[in-house]
């Protein structure tokens, strides 16, 4: 039956007990105990479910794909192998927290009730059988998401991660529900924040069903909507970005206070990363001490509109001019020891500048200027006619202009001869250099460029906490920064938004997990790194050049390209 699978027995054997293993390690570092605390659907079902059946639901699929040229009975079968034998360690992570107290022996999350998680309540013996089943039902149905055609698989993939998305973001979607209908709809759809069972189900029916619609009569729906509708189809492709810049600029209404603070934070990292992608996506420059000029465009604003004895008394709007010129020769200061220094040795210089900033505002020598420690309060709202905008609903505006702005600059140069020559430095800057592009002015005009947009993002954050501290301006901050980049797409704007919403903003609305924050950081640079080298949005230019040459024509049957190796 399994002689046209090009992994035999022990590779099957080998990667589901690798696969076990996994799990097992997500479990002895508490993650799944933790995530389980989190309910998705009321009573049934949690975010630590997930986490735990995600592994040979993974896997299965992974085992699909190396053996997409095997029979299709074949490959169904492999998975479901490959999920039996991954259930094996965490068979015996029930037996071992049950026979022993492991928290004994310092292991504190290796509990009973982990093994009780585990075995579905049902004990020792009937709950491994059952998790042994579930495990092989999963990778079956991870490899049968491989090889079912599009039209089935859209439909029940769209539905099952909307659900899980509604569910995890249940926050999002109850105030929405509170603003717009009431508290009556939330209790009617959500039970402790939480969907009910049968809005669940209904929710991922409704999820399904429409994309099969869609899949099925969609070209159809847009022919005829374009004979009904008296409107070009140049103007008929704004539509859908007007719609979504109306929504934009209604979020703070919809949201509330919490849910508008966090845009505010995503909203000063998508200006930041504006400004990085210049540096690093555009330019190919890797600065690692970005925060410098977050903190020099904070710091000046806070020295120049402080009430206190430290600061000028000035207004926000006679500053801001200032501060964001402040950044700017800080980005030409930097620019000036590095331009010969390429790659790493580019990061460490870059990486101290960023230290050095942060040490000299922490400092006693210049205390008398910035406070030191204690740093720097009674720092003015931002006012327009004498009208103070405290509220993060009122901020988010201010962001929101902040953000366009840079959007735009960045687009226009992106697209201008400075852009191509930073792309073509990019590249080599040898080359570059030989093809007449003046490196001293590109490189210098790319760093003060970008340091002027996080001058500005630092010029709004000073206000907006009406004190600042040395100790907002950590190197994870510039990490932070980096890699929205990188998981968004380097180069591209888009891509700053994702990048901002994945890193920035979800971390922020699920900070009952914050304890495994970096860590999941990690795995999803690697798996980025492994599976998506160019981001979620990566810019046209970024895409041809990582996959040049990995892409072969799709199989008969509309099979997935193949991915880079």
């Amino acid at each position: 039956m399994f002689e046209s699978i090009r992994l035999d027995w022990r590779s099957l054997v080998r990667l589901g007990l690798l696969a076990g293993v996994i799990a097992f390690s997500l479990c002895t570092i508490g993650m799944v105990e933790t995530f389980n605390e989190r309910e998705l659907i009321s009573g049934v079902f949690t975010v630590g479910h997930v986490l735990l059946f995600a592994v040979p639901a993974g896997v299965g699929y992974l085992c699909a794909k190396d053996s997409s040229k095997s029979k299709r009975i074949a490959v169904l079968a492999s998975g479901f192998i490959v999920g039996l034998f991954s259930a094996l360690p965490l068979i015996v992570l029930v037996l071992l927290v049950r026979a022993i107290d492991l928290r004994e022996l310092g292991l504190v999350n290796m509990s009973p009730a982990l093994g009780d998680l585990l075995t579905f309540n049902l004990g020792g013996v009937v709950g491994s059988l059952v998790l042994m089943a579930l495990t092989g039902v999963l990778g079956l149905a991870g490899s049968a998401v491989h090889v079912m055609p599009d039209r089935i698989r859209r439909p029940l993939m769209n539905g099952v991660l909307g659900t899980l998305g509604v569910g995890l973001f249940s926050d999002i979607v109850i105030a929405l529900l509170r603003n717009l209908f009431g508290r009556g709809a939330v209790r009617l759809l959500f039970a402790a924040g939480s969907l009910k069972p049968g809005v669940g189900i209904g929710l991922f029916i409704i999820l399904a069903g429409v994309t099969a619609l869609w899949e099925a009569r969609g070209e159809r729906f847009r022919g005829g909507l374009a004979s009904m509708v008296p409107i070009p189809g140049r103007h008929l492709r704004l539509v859908g970005p007007v719609l979504g810049i109306l929504v934009v600029l209604i979020l703070p209404l919809l949201l509330g206070t919490y849910l508008s603070e966090v845009a505010d934070v995503v909203g000063l990292y998508i200006l930041m990363g504006a400004g990085l992608n210049i540096v690093v996506g555009l330019a190919g420059l890797l600065d690692l001490g970005y925060v410098a000029f977050y903190a020099i465009g904070a710091y000046t604003m806070a020295v120049l509109t402080s009430q206190t004895e430290l600061g000028y008394g000035l207004s926000f709007w006679t500053a801001l001019p200032l501060t964001v010129l402040a950044a700017v020769l800080a980005g030409f200061i930097l620019g000036v020891p590095v331009l010969r220094m390429r790659g790493d040795y580019l990061a460490i210089v870059t990486l101290g500048f960023g230290e050095i900033t942060r040490i000299l505002a922490l400092s006693d020598f210049l205390k008398p200027l910035f406070g030191g420690a204690q740093g720097i309060q009674k720092i003015p709202n931002i006012s327009i006619a004498g009208v103070e905008f405290v509220k993060p609903e009122h901020l988010y505006y201010f962001i929101l202009a902040g953000c366009l702005l840079a959007f735009f600059i960045s687009s226009r140069l992106r697209d201008s001869r400075l852009g191509r020559q930073w792309m073509a430095m990019r590249e080599d800057e040898d080359v570059a250099e030989a093809m007449g592009i003046n490196l001293v002015k590109t490189k210098l005009l790319a760093f003060a460029i970008g340091a002027g947009f996080a001058g500005l993002a630092g010029a709004i954050f000073a206000p907006k906490l009406s004190a600042i501290f040395p100790h907002s301006f950590n190197l994870i901050v510039s990490i932070n920064v980096l890699c929205l980049i990188i998981v968004g797409g380097m180069g591209s704007l888009p891509g700053v938004v994702v990048g901002a919403l994945i890193l920035v903003g979800m971390p922020e609305l699920l900070r009952e997990f914050t304890e495994y924050r970096l860590l999941l950081y990690g795995v999803l640079l690697i798996v980025m790194m492994i599976v998506r080298p160019e981001g979620f949005w990566p810019s046209e230019v970024r895409k041809r050049e990582l996959r040049a040459g990995s892409e072969e024509p799709s199989p008969a049957g509309g099979g997935n390209p193949v991915e880079p190796t």
